[in-house]
């Protein structure tokens, strides 16, 4: 009976221990009582063989779960534990049953007894404290063994993150020996999680075993353009899956490691030279700083080490591989064309559009009466709309004359950057991404106001700009530049219509003699100056309406250009070349900071007392000037650079009101009925020149209604004047509203914004840091409104003559 209960306890099932289990836990018995063994067995001996028995059952099906799981669970991590499982502590107790066997053959005092007798207490007592330990293996097994789905032939298994997430938590259960053995489990987990993380951040590349369970993803090949492309110029695209972390990696951990395998893999698979620079050095001490970390790993040793091995890479190849230079080219690229930097380039841009609209409309209408049913014929194509863009550059090249040659940031934007037909899949930037939060942008589709269909300007992102420029930054920046033209486009169609002078201002000068002093001739003349003062008079609320559109739209550009867009733009470029943004505590900047509630330290020192007017006068020096003497230039690595500038662009985001709903979709109603006002009046010229021609010359168009047509488009333009300025007025109220809640939801912003919170990134930007990027505080929505002072004309009802004198302007 003593070596049956001992084979079984080594895993070979007994069916003497397995009958004396109850019918209740005695759920893989295939035998039964049989009346000798009844008899055989007393009640107390029957309890004492249920405790072996159980232990037999646990460590049978330990053994058949963990060999099943090391051989065929997709997970490495699981496998290991497994394998760990089977190999440490099974092992552990198989050695116990032998040391028992051992103590009985030797006739060891300490179990055997007088007359060679071994009581069945003793040999249970010398398995005492295996029960919890087996039972709680068996949850580890149970946990991260693969199931599969009734009716379905997928499987699903525990990924290696969960599992060590479950192991560290089963730390803090108050047994110790339960905590032995899961720090055992633990360092097993993650020690085989450290390798293929070390397969990543040291080679660039994705584990072979295991992809699925492993935190980075393949995307697919993605060129410059950001589409989904095949062959030598299309490059992996890697993602992030934060499910597949262990608890004990930060976003901004995870973040670092997805950029360090990013980088390797693209200095891999592109054969730049700078790939040599990773020599055995770097493989040999990075490796050892991630075999020195003790386990649990502690989330801030693991953190440092990942900085360590990021700076490494930074100073011996990325900077090489992408100098500040390269950084400052691609971002002053951004800023001037799509930010509009360079007002020309939005004014070219806006001119060419709507000559290509005219042109396609100027050919339907010259269409027989009879072929005009297909409208479709008007919709603006793909390359109609490369084609605009390459006038456009035409356009600037003859502003510079014979110097167009020597702009090297018009040569680059001609190469890099592209007008297209926004697609459906397209979407705008949310708060939340793998890389790292963005404020969400509103959905106001500004982009269809251009072309009057979808369309967005993108830039072809090279390598190696693609280290700090993320295709969500440029959609950012795609969605801002939208946003901007919009403005600008308005503006510029509304002062056009003032260079139509037969329609703003025209008095007509007396015929030449002999017959402009005889009575028909001033007759003639009376006659048109009487028509041209109707005109005029039914034409002064237009002109006025248009010139207060004029003048909002030119303070809320002001403002958001030389407030905003310009500020934070010098502050980020300062901080690139210097490391301080030293023109924070400035004359002009020091205002708006003291206007916060709770002002920085250094906010209350004195201006210098420099010209502010040659200060704002004066370009920036390149770096090597800007910088104090003695100082040299300071080094981002290029995830620093990425962090950095995702919150410059959530800054940018938040602070041109780009992320208000509220405010954005009035907006946008009233850039489309200044289109339509701008449209109508237009409209009503060409109906008068046609009269004029009919009255005049006897050139008659039998299919045209010309006093009926007219009547139409003065109605409708009475209509949108007043929709215009209802729209003006919901805009100022909308801003005042927020300006009320600013001293709320901007203070809670900007001190997210400088800490970094609510990012992914979470790089811990704050105030007192010093080398991080905190952004200027720019803008207020109080200086733009002591601008936007209309007087009266909201309190009239939008009739009679002298309801506004903007119109003076002519």
């Amino acid at each position: 009976m003593l070596h049956e209960i001992l084979l079984s306890l080594s895993g070979h099932p007994s069916p003497l221990l397995r009958s004396a289990l109850p019918s209740s836990t005695n759920t893989t018995a295939t035998t039964t009582f049989s009346s000798s063994s009844s008899t055989a067995i007393s009640p107390p001996e029957r309890a004492l063989l249920a405790s072996l028995a159980r232990l037999s059952d646990l460590h049978v099906h330990l053994q058949t779960s963990s060999s099943h799981i090391a051989a065929s669970h997709p997970s490495a991590i699981c496998r290991a534990v497994a394998s760990a499982i089977d190999t440490l502590h099974l092992a552990a107790f198989r050695r116990k049953v032998v040391d028992v066997e051992r103590t009985v053959l030797t006739e060891d005092a300490a179990l055997v007894g007088a007359y060679r007798i071994v009581p069945l207490t003793a040999v249970v007592a010398e398995f005492e404290g295996w029960g919890r330990r087996l039972e709680w293996l068996g949850r580890v097994v149970d946990l991260v063994v693969v199931k599969g789905e009734e009716g379905k032939g997928e499987a699903c298994a525990c990924t290696g993150a969960a599992a060590i997430d479950f192991l560290r938590g089963e730390l803090l259960t108050g047994y110790r020996d339960v905590e032995e053995l899961a720090r055992g489990l633990v360092a097993v987990a993650e020690a085989a999680w450290v390798k293929q993380v070390a397969a990543w951040v040291l080679y660039g590349r994705v584990p072979g075993f295991g992809e699925g369970d492993f935190f980075v993803k393949r995307r697919g090949r993605v060129d410059g353009d950001g589409e989904e492309g095949e062959g030598n110029a299309a490059a992996e695209e890697y993602g992030c899956e934060p499910g597949l972390l262990p608890g004990f990696v930060t976003p901004a951990t995870a973040a670092s490691m997805l950029f360090i395998g990013r980088s390797l893999n693209q200095i891999r698979t592109k054969s730049v030279e700078d790939y040599n620079l990773r020599g055995s050095d770097h493989l040999s001490t990075q490796l050892t700083r991630l075999a020195e970390l003790r386990h649990p790993i502690d989330s801030a040793a693991f953190a440092r080490t990942i900085a360590d091995i990021r700076q490494f890479l930074s100073r011996t190849t990325l900077q090489r591989l992408l100098p500040l230079s390269k950084v400052l080219e691609t971002l002053q690229l951004l800023r001037d064309f799509f930010l509009l930097g360079r007002g020309e380039f939005a004014m070219a841009l806006t001119q060419q559009a709507d000559e290509k609209i005219r042109s396609r409309w100027k050919r339907m209408e010259n269409l027989a009466y009879e072929g005009r049913e297909g409208l479709g014929n008007v919709t603006v194509k793909e390359g109609e709309v490369a084609a605009v863009l390459a006038k456009t550059w035409a356009a600037m090249g003859s502003m510079q004359g014979e110097h167009a040659d020597e702009d090297e940031g018009l040569e680059v934007a001609r190469e890099l950057l592209r007008l297209t037909i926004a697609k459906s899949k397209v979407s705008t930037p949310g708060p939340h991404s793998a890389e790292g939060g963005l404020t969400a942008i509103a959905t106001t589709p500004f982009r269809n106001l251009l072309f009057s269909i979808p369309v967005v300007m993108t830039m072809r992102i090279p390598s190696p700009l693609d280290l700090f420029l993320s295709q969500l930054d440029l959609q950012t920046y795609t969605a801002i530049n939208s946003y901007l033209l919009s403005l600008r486009r308005a503006n510029i169609r509304l002062t056009d219509l003032w260079k139509i002078t037969s329609l703003r201002r025209h008095h007509p000068a007396p015929p030449g003699p002999p017959y402009g002093s005889t009575r028909g001739g001033r007759e003639k003349v009376h006659l048109f100056r009487q028509r041209h003062a109707a005109r005029s008079s039914i034409l002064r609320n237009a002109w006025a309406t248009a010139s207060a559109a004029i003048f909002f739209l030119g303070e809320m550009e002001g403002y958001l250009q030389t407030e905003v867009v310009a500020g934070l733009s010098d502050g980020f470029h300062r901080w690139l070349t210097t490391g301080e943004d030293e023109q924070r505590h400035e004359h002009g900047t020091s205002k708006q900071i003291q206007t916060s509630a709770t002002p920085h330290p250094a906010d209350t020192d004195e201006p210098p007392d420099d010209d502010i007017w040659l200060a704002e006068s004066t370009p920036p020096q390149p770096p090597s000037l800007s910088a104090p003497a003695g100082q040299t230039h300071p080094h981002h690595d290029p995830q620093t650079l990425a962090t950095a500038h995702r919150l410059y662009l959530r800054t940018l985001v938040y602070r041109l009101l780009l992320a208000q709903q509220s405010f954005t979709a009035p907006l946008y109603e009233l850039l489309v009925q200044i289109d339509h006002l701008v449209a109508l009046v237009r409209r009503l010229h060409s109906v008068w020149t046609a009269a004029d021609l009919e009255a005049d010359a006897g050139v008659v168009d039998a299919f045209v209604d010309l006093e009926r047509e007219e009547r139409d488009v003065q109605r409708e333009i009475r209509g949108v004047e007043g929709r215009v300025k209802r729209g003006i007025e919901g805009l100022v109220g909308e801003l005042r509203r927020l300006e009320g809640l600013g001293g709320l939801q901007s203070g809670a912003a900007e001190m997210g914004e400088q800490r970094g919170e609510g990012a992914e990134d979470g790089e811990g930007l704050g105030i007192g840091e010093s080398g991080k990027y905190v952004p200027r505080r720019v803008g207020g929505i109080d200086r733009l409104l002591m601008k936007l002072d209309f007087g009266s004309w909201f309190g009239r009802d939008g009739r009679g003559g002298d309801e506004i004198d903007l119109d003076d302007t002519s």
